[in-house]
C-alpha cells in the first residue's frame, strides 16, 4: 500500500471516529430506557421521546450543516460536532430529571449530522476506486460503537447486579443507567482531539479560493504529476454551478438533480422505515417481548453488535466489487425476510400465567413492595392470544406503573414462543442491513451529488431520513403497547418490499467513476 494510500486512510479513519461515538450513542440508549422509564415514571410516549430526541434535533441539524460545512469546511463544523457529542454525554450522566435528560440528549442529537459530512470528506479526499470501502469505513465504526454500548450495558447491567464492593463504591449499584451514559464521554473526547490532526477537504479548498492550500492537500493524497489536472477538474465542476447560496438551493431542484434526489430520497426512507433503529435503539426491549427475561436479553442485544460488525465488513468487502445496487437488492430481500420470520414468530405466540409462574415472580427482590402479587391469581388458566392482550390484563390487574416496572419478569413467566426463531429473525435483519442500506446509502449520498451542490442535498435528503428515523423511534413503544410486535414488524417487512422494488427500477451503477462522472451520468438520466 502507497503512502498516499495509508494518509487517506488515517484521514478516514480519524473523521470515522464520529461513527463510532454515533454508535455507542445510538445503542446505549436500549440498556438506559428501562432504568429511567421506571425512575421518572415515563409512558410509553415519553419513553420513546428519551429515545428519539436526538433525531428529532438532528433533523434541525440537517437544515443548516450543509451549507455550513460549505462555509466553513468540513474539518471545523465535525470539531463542532465532537464537542456537542462530549457535552452531551456529560449532562446526560449527570441528568437529574426527564426533561434535563431530553435535553442533553437532544444536544448530542445536533452532532449526528457527523453521519452526512464524515461520508462527504471522505469521498472528497478518497480516489474513486477505494471510495466505496472507505466512505464504509464511517459505517464500520458505527456498528463497532453499536457493538461496544451493547456490550458495555452488559458489564454495567452484570456488575450492578454482582454485590460486588468496589460496584457499590462506585454507585455501580445504585447509578446504573448513569454509568451507561457516562462511558460515552471517553470516545467523544478522543474524537474531539483527533480531529486536529487532519487537513481540510481539497475539493471544499478550491471551492472557496485556497488552491495553493488545496495543492499541498492533494500532494499528500494523488501522484504529484496528477495534482495540478485534479485542482482543474475541481475548478470546472464548481465553475458551472458555483453562485449563491439560494441559487444552490434551487439547483438541488433543479431537473439535472431530479433523479439523485429521487434516489436519495427512496433510500434514505427505506433505510430508516425498515425499522433498524427500532432494533438498535430498543434491542433488549424487543428480546424481553420473547419471554427469555432482562439478563438473557441484554446478551442477545450484545449478539446484534456483533452481526452488525461482522456484516459491515461484508459490505467494505463486496461494495467496490458488486456495486452499490446489487448489495442493496440482497440485502432488501433479506430484510422482508427477516420481518417475516418475527412477525409469524410473535403470531404464533400464546400468553398464560400458572400458580408456578406467580411463586417464580413473589421470589424477586422487593416486588412485593411494588403490587399485591396475589392479583395476578386472576389471571391463572387464561390464555392470551397476543401481548397486547396480556399486558392490558396485567395493567388492570396490578397497575399500569407495575405492570411496566415488572414487565420482563411476568413476560418471562407467561410466554410461550419460538424464540430461536425471533433471535434469528432480528440477527438476519441486522445482518442483511449491515450488508446494505447501512454502509451503502452513505456512499450513495456521498457521490451522486454534483461537487458545489453536495453538501445542500445531503442536507435535504438526510434531513428526511431523520424525520423518518425520529418516527420510528418516537412511535415503537406505542406501537408495541397497541398494535403489539407481531403486526408491527409485519410493517416493517411491507416497506422492505416497496423499496426493494423502488431501488430495482430507478437505482444507476456508480462504483468506480469519479464523483465528476457521476454529475453528468445522473443529469443525463431522465426519470
Amino acid at each position: 500500500m502507497e503512502h498516499r494510500t495509508y494518509y487517506v486512510l488515517y484521514c478516514a479513519i480519524i473523521v470515522s471516529l464520529g461513527g463510532f461515538v454515533f454508535g455507542f450513542d445510538a445503542a446505549v440508549i436500549s440498556g438506559v430506557v428501562g432504568f429511567v422509564s421506571v425512575e421518572f415514571d415515563l409512558t410509553p410516549i415519553q419513553s420513546g421521546f428519551v429515545v428519539a430526541a436526538p433525531t428529532l434535533s438532528g433533523v434541525f441539524g440537517t437544515l443548516v450543516i450543509g451549507p455550513l460545512s460549505d462555509a466553513l469546511g468540513r474539518k471545523k463544523v465535525l470539531i463542532i460536532i465532537a464537542f456537542l457529542y462530549l457535552l452531551s454525554a456529560l449532562a446526560s450522566a449527570f441528568a437529574s430529571s426527564y426533561i434535563m435528560l431530553v435535553t442533553a440528549r437532544a444536544i448530542g442529537g445536533l452532532a449526528f449530522t457527523s453521519l452526512m459530512i464524515a461520508p462527504m470528506y471522505i469521498a472528497e479526499i478518497a480516489p474513486a476506486k477505494l471510495r466505496g470501502k472507505l466512505v464504509s469505513i464511517n459505517q464500520l465504526n458505527i456498528v463497532v460503537g453499536l457493538s461496544a454500548a451493547y456490550f458495555a450495558n452488559y458489564f454495567i447491567l452484570n456488575a450492578s447486579e454482582s454485590g460486588s464492593a468496589w460496584a457499590t463504591a462506585w454507585a455501580i449499584d445504585t447509578d446504573t443507567w448513569r454509568w451507561m451514559l457516562g462511558v460515552e464521554i471517553i470516545p467523544a473526547a478522543v474524537f474531539f482531539f483527533a480531529l486536529f490532526m487532519i487537513p481540510d477537504s481539497p475539493r471544499w479548498l478550491v471551492n472557496n479560493g485556497r488552491e495553493q492550500q488545496a495543492r499541498v492537500v492533494l500532494a499528500k493524497l494523488l501522484p504529484a504529476d496528477e495534482v495540478e489536472t485534479e485542482v482543474e477538474l475541481i475548478k470546472s465542476s464548481y465553475d458551472s454551478q458555483n453562485g449563491a447560496l439560494w441559487k444552490r438551493i434551487t439547483g438541488v431542484f433543479g431537473p439535472k438533480m431530479r433523479l439523485a434526489l429521487i434516489v436519495g430520497i427512496i433510500v434514505g426512507v427505506v433505510q430508516q422505515i425498515t425499522g433498524i433503529n427500532a432494533i438498535f435503539f430498543y434491542a433488549p426491549t424487543i428480546f424481553e417481548q420473547s419471554g427469555i427475561g432482562t439478563d438473557a436479553a441484554f446478551a442477545q442485544a450484545a449478539l446484534v453488535g456483533l452481526i452488525n460488525v461482522v456484516f459491515t465488513l461484508v459490505a467494505m468487502a463486496l461494495i467496490d466489487r458488486w456495486g452499490r445496487k446489487p448489495l442493496l437488492l440482497v440485502g432488501l430481500t433479506g430484510i422482508a425476510f427477516s420481518m417475516a420470520l418475527c412477525t409469524y414468530g410473535f403470531a404464533q405466540a400464546t400468553y398464560e400465567l400458572s400458580p408456578k409462574g406467580i411463586v417464580q415472580i413473589e421470589q424477586i427482590d422487593n416486588i412485593q413492595s411494588s403490587f399485591d402479587t396475589t392479583k395476578l391469581n386472576a389471571l391463572i388458566g387464561t390464555v392470551y392470544q397476543s401481548d397486547v392482550e396480556f399486558k392490558a390484563a396485567l395493567a388492570d390487574t396490578i397497575g399500569a406503573s407495575a405492570a411496566r416496572e415488572h414487565e420482563s419478569a411476568l413476560l418471562k413467566t407467561a410466554t410461550t414462543m419460538n424464540a430461536i426463531l425471533i433471535l434469528v429473525g432480528i440477527l438476519g435483519f441486522v445482518a442483511s442491513f449491515a450488508m446494505s442500506l447501512g454502509p451503502v446509502m452513505w456512499a450513495l449520498f456521498s457521490e451522486i451529488f454534483p461537487n458545489q451542490l453536495r453538501g445542500i442535498a445531503i442536507s435535504v435528503v438526510g434531513m428526511i431520513n431523520s424525520m423518518v428515523s425520529f418516527f420510528v423511534q418516537l412511535l415503537f413503544p406505542l406501537e408495541l403497547s397497541v398494535f403489539g410486535a407481531a403486526l408491527t414488524f409485519f410493517s416493517y417487512g411491507v416497506f422492505a418490499v416497496i423499496g426493494l422494488v423502488l431501488v430495482a427500477w430507478l437505482l444507476p451503477e456508480t462504483k468506480g467513476k469519479s464523483l465528476e462522472e457521476l454529475e453528468v451520468m445522473f443529469a443525463k438520466k431522465a426519470v
